[in-house]
């Protein structure tokens, strides 16, 4: 039985990572549809300006700034007469705890998001995810806490997987296509990867996205976690979701049954689509998003990935195959690593080496608290500089 939002009244939704990407897009779906949605909550991280202009905009009642340095900035006293204000890094998961709220959607960036997660789904809200680092870190700890209908993917490739499955029955699903635009070193070599700048890897063929992301799209790391998320979401093994290279980007994502019938989710290449659907759902609304006019598209292309030029991809396989807190190590490591190689500390290729020292030097443990996941995510941290520190 799927859930139904009430047409009657709006939908009240918290947007958790309000400054970034994801967030400002979804505030920009919420002033498309302010008749049936209506923003209560807004956190951010340390973008306070941001914050306090859009806390305005949408007469917010509730706040929340994570980032302990900006708790005091000027600027919050700018804020709406009443708004209240929650400050400290568990601030985020406070807000998606609030009675006031329906919908809370988490773009908060890496493993901090799994706090809020968590909060949004023990409450019995609808988790509107955009953050794969929750189900990568703590899959295994969330996804028995997720009802049906409860937990909506934000990611256009899971988004449209779980469209695909729509009245369908999962068990006859035989595999996943689950694609990739390739990023902007699609076809080059290792040795021509060494080379590659900062500014090169956020030069993203496609998608606007933040520079994280961006960065973990060059390596392919982006795509090797969707294949852990996915495994969490849809019950399916890492053997049946295949990586495929749509440098298009037209094509989201495809579930292949074991009839040989094929279902694939095709649209714009545009981030409101998914999450729209995410705060909709059941429904479909009306969308400003750009159509394609496939009499125009001429052709899509597919490949397969290289997983000895991208390295990551593969790293993110063995530690999806390997399961338990190996996940944990393989995003805390890469998450030091990509901030490293942002602030011109790594180069390219070293993000990759990085991640294998951390991976190689923890023993795996099953996952059994999120106290235990703080503790592996601590230590991955101070591991992974220690491995910068080696290659400078």
């Amino acid at each position: 039985m799927r859930e139904r939002i009430d047409s009657h009244a709006r939908t009240r939704v918290a947007i958790l990572g309000c400054t970034g990407s994801i967030g400002t897009q979804a505030l920009d779906v919420c002033r498309q549809h302010a008749d049936r949605l209506q923003v209560v909550a807004l956190s951010a991280h340390s973008r306070t300006e941001e914050l306090v202009r859009f806390a305005r905009e949408f007469d917010v009642a509730h706040t929340a700034v994570t980032d302990p340095r900006h708790a005091a900035d000027p600027i919050l006293s700018e804020l709406p007469h009443g708004c209240d204000l929650l400050t400290g890094e568990d601030s985020a998961a406070e807000l998606a705890r609030m009675d006031d709220c329906d919908v809370v959607l988490v773009s908060i960036v890496g493993a901090a998001g799994l706090a809020a997660s968590h909060a949004a789904l023990t409450s019995g809200k609808r988790l509107a995810l955009a953050n794969k680092e929750s189900l990568v870190v703590g899959g295994d700890l969330l996804m028995p806490l997720a009802r049906p209908g409860k937990l909506l993917p934000i990611d256009s490739e899971h988004g449209a997987i779980f469209q695909c499955l729509i009245g369908e029955d999962a068990r006859e699903a035989h595999c996943i296509w689950l694609t990739c635009s390739g990023g902007p070193f699609y076809g080059r070599s290792p040795r021509e990867l060494e080379s590659v700048t900062r500014r090169d890897a956020l030069a993203h063929p496609t998608w606007n996205m933040g520079a994280k992301i961006t960065v973990d799209s060059a390596t392919l790391m982006n795509k090797g976690l969707e294949r852990i998320e996915a495994m969490h979401l849809f019950g399916m093994g890492l053997d049946r979701i295949n990586v495929l290279i749509q440098r298009e980007s037209k094509i989201h994502s495809m579930v292949e049954f074991v009839d040989g019938s094929v279902i694939a989710h095709l649209g714009a290449s545009d981030m409101r689509i998914p999450i729209q659907y995410a705060l909709s759902y059941p429904e479909r609304w009306d969308s400003p998003a750009p159509r394609v006019d496939f009499r125009e598209l001429g052709s899509l292309s597919f490949g397969a990935p290289d997983m000895d030029a991208f390295r990551c991809l593969k790293l993110a396989e063995i530690a999806g195959e390997m399961g338990g807190t190996m996940p944990c190590v393989l995003n805390a490591a890469n998450e030091v690593a990509v901030d490293a190689f942002l602030h011109d500390r790594l180069g390219f290729n070293d993000i990759a080496r990085v991640v294998d020292a951390c991976m190689n030097a923890h023993e795996r443990l099953d996952v059994v608290s999120f106290e235990q996941i703080a503790d592996v995510d601590a230590w991955t941290r101070r591991r992974a500089a220690q491995a910068i520190a080696s290659l400078a």
